[in-house]
């Protein structure tokens, strides 16, 4: 049975708790054991009986040991695995402290504030010989999915052009400090440059455009191009200042020499040159549950990680970095160090 410590309970670790659950109920061979959380008694209902407010919704935690400080959890806890759903300027000193220890750890992305970190990370994973998976979810997403299988099948000859997308409101608290989050371009457009990278390989360039909204928050708008030798013409736009009743959006479309594919967040349209367009068929499980299923498996299993490895992970960062320099210089173009 493998026994998986939860770290951070804030949207992304309710959203990790909830799939634990399910998992567990289908019959998984893993225990959420612990939950930590630096404000853990602030999160207490005052209802008691384990419950936990998070403001919308309540959790009854009473099944959980909770824990407000990691090393207090480890000290009592035999765990196998740690989930760290924590802001990114902590990944990689927790992260590596950990595999240095002996746990398997699942860590959501951004990988690491910075490339250098991230590599790092993927070095200490090695070297230690535990399992390291980044929480680049889109890879397990099944729209995302879809499109990587028809590229590399070459359904519809190659891509031609391609658009990405993702928009929200502003977040809050440590997400619209810089030097903490690395703004809209790390935390949010990361998904789509990590697309770009996944799907096309690396491209020889970048060149971004982007623009400072929230004071301090860095760019919260921003457009990128990706130059490839081919000439296919990519694009990638993010933008949290979308308040109001927006929302959130993610999409894209893609290009061929025989068709075009469009996801526009819950449906695949794939629109070929010779025959009337169609929605493609998807798993109805989204990314988040797909990769904390992959990862367990890799762990039991023991199998090596292949659809997200660290390495890659760590190339997207550094993938973010570019593109953070050409926005500086004016969306001038930027070439990827080898």
């Amino acid at each position: 049975m493998l026994k998986v410590g939860l770290v951070g309970f804030g949207f992304m670790g309710r959203m990790h708790f909830d799939n634990y659950v399910r998992l567990m109920a289908e019959g998984e061979p893993i225990e959420l054991v612990a939950i930590c959380d630096l404000i853990i008694d602030e999160l207490k209902d005052s209802k008691a009986n384990g419950n936990m407010s998070t403001g919308q919704e309540i959790y009854d935690l009473s099944a959980y040991r909770l824990y407000d400080h990691l090393e207090k959890m480890l000290a009592a806890e035999q765990l196998d695995m740690i989930d760290l759903a924590i802001p990114t300027y902590l990944h990689a000193e927790m992260a590596c402290s950990l595999l240095e220890r002996g746990y398997h750890v699942f860590c959501e992305k951004p990988m690491a504030r910075y490339s250098a970190d991230a590599r790092q990370m993927a070095e200490t994973a090695k070297k230690y010989g535990k399992k390291l998976m980044i929480g680049q979810c889109l890879r397990f997403w099944p729209g995302y999915e879809y499109l990587k299988e028809v590229i590399e099948e070459d359904r519809f000859g190659q891509p031609t052009a391609g658009y990405f997308y993702r928009g929200s409101g502003a977040p809050k608290n440590w997400f619209l400090t810089d030097e903490l989050s690395g703004a809209a371009l790390l935390d949010m457009h990361i998904h789509d440059s990590d697309m770009v990278l996944w799907l096309f390989g690396a491209p020889e360039k970048v060149s971004t455009i982007g623009r400072n909204v929230i004071p301090g928050s860095g760019y919260d708008i921003a457009s990128t191009h990706y130059g490839y030798a081919d000439g296919k013409v990519i694009n990638s736009q993010v933008d949290w200042t979308l308040e109001g009743d927006f929302g959130f959006y993610m999409g894209y479309r893609v290009n061929f020499e025989r068709g075009n594919i469009v996801f526009d967040g819950s449906f695949v349209t794939v629109n070929p040159n010779d025959q009337p367009g169609f929605k493609a068929e998807l798993p109805a499980d989204d990314g988040y549950y797909r990769e904390l299923k992959y990862f367990i498996g890799a762990i039991i299993q023991d199998k090596p990680i292949m659809i997200c490895t660290p390495e890659s992970a760590a190339d997207s960062v550094a993938l973010i970095e570019a593109e953070w320099e050409s926005a500086n210089a004016g969306g001038a173009w930027v070439s990827l160090k080898a």
